[in-house]
This record gives C-alpha cells, sequence and structure tokens, in this order.
C-alpha cells in the first residue's frame, strides 16, 4: 500500500476532495491539518516560505493546499501525479 501525508485543511474543498480521491485509490493517507495544529502549521509555513514549489503563491492570500508528501519526501501540489504513481 502507498503511503502519502496531506498537508491541508479541513475547510478547504480541494483538500477533502483529495484525500476522499487518495483513500479511494488505496493509499494510506496521513492527514495533517494546519488550521488545527500549531505544529503541522509551522510545517506548512516553513515550507510555503522556502519551497520554490510555492514561489508563485508568496505575497498572495493563495494557501497552496493541499500539499502531497510522498514516502520518499518529494513533494507536489498536483494530485493527479500523485494518483498516476
Amino acid at each position: 500500500m502507498k503511503k502519502i501525508t496531506v498537508l491541508g485543511s479541513h475547510l478547504c474543498p480541494d483538500t477533502i476532495y483529495a484525500v476522499n480521491k487518495l483513500v479511494e485509490a488505496g493509499f494510506k493517507v496521513t492527514y495533517k491539518d494546519i488550521l488545527s495544529c500549531h505544529s503541522d502549521l509551522r510545517e506548512y509555513l516553513m515550507m510555503r516560505d522556502t519551497s520554490p514549489m510555492y514561489e508563485k503563491f508568496r505575497g498572495t492570500e493563495t494557501l497552496g493546499i493541499p500539499c502531497f508528501i510522498r514516502e520518499d519526501g518529494t513533494k507536489t501540489l498536483d494530485l493527479g501525479e500523485v494518483l498516476e504513481g
């Protein structure tokens, strides 16, 4: 079973959709809700402030969630990429 970590929010419809699709596809999902856990929020903010993946989001009101972290540590914002394998 493939494992994936999802950083997102229970208030974000894209996050909820993604988690459901991943579960349907057989992924074991570890979910980190950035709006209900300070340590998860800190992890997300560090990534958003430093990762080139978030460059286009900095200085905007867009959060850039959900974010997917694969078992090997690589990160993406593209659900389709994760589902394709």
